[in-house]
């Protein structure tokens, strides 16, 4: 059990900033659009990638050093056009309430796709789950526990992240709040952007 909650524990806080991933995750919840589908897709794909880290699979990115660096600029490129939407959106202001309240929002199939490609382009989140969650699990001798604490943080995160916007949608009945919203995910974008192309 302590191994179990030192797992939970470490994939918690490597999860708990906002990143590109979960202020998308919390736009959805917010909209009320696809939110289980988002959530467990974030869910499952942490607890891959977990898996995958525990397991050992942090060489890969000794044996294929050209991997990071094609994930690194290709993920800044999207995200750089990602958080100009965002921009957009919140210059044109309301209009992401607005297609909210008349259920016009993104199909299912463009939500998941963008969900995949802010989690999977994303080279900070294998180094979270991958290389540092399967460093620090080679200190415990029970790494199952390990992962499995890991996972259970990472499902109960996104799903309360997911649902729990809900709690704010009075603050969101405001279209100034959305612009807010999209003023910050965009610069979210944007600094994890710059990030990865600083190295």
């Amino acid at each position: 059990m302590q191994t179990y909650l030192a797992g939970m524990g470490t994939g918690l806080s490597l999860i708990l900033a906002i990143g590109a991933q979960n202020a998308f995750v919390l736009r959805q919840g917010l909209m009320r659009q696809h939110v289980f589908a988002v959530c467990l897709f974030c869910a499952v794909s942490d607890a891959v990638l977990i898996a995958l880290g525990v397991g050992g699979a942090g060489a890969i990115g000794e044996n294929l050093p050209w991997l990071m660096p094609v994930m690194r600029y290709g993920g800044a490129a999207f995200l750089i056009w990602y958080g100009l939407r965002s921009f957009r959106a919140a210059a044109r202001g309301g209009e992401a309430l607005q297609a909210a309240a008349n259920g016009r929002g993104a199909g299912l199939a463009a939500t998941m796709g963008t969900i995949a490609l802010l989690t999977w382009a994303n080279p900070h989140v294998y180094l979270d789950t991958v290389v540092l969650l399967g460093a620090v699990s080679a200190r415990f001798e029970d790494k199952q526990a390990f992962a499995a604490g890991a996972i259970s943080g990472s499902f109960l995160f996104f799903f309360a992240l997911g649902y729990g916007a809900r709690l704010l949608a009075p603050v969101f009945a405001r279209p100034r709040a959305w612009q807010v919203l999209e003023f910050g995910v965009g610069g979210v974008m944007w600094a994890i952007a710059l990030s990865l192309l600083l190295g």
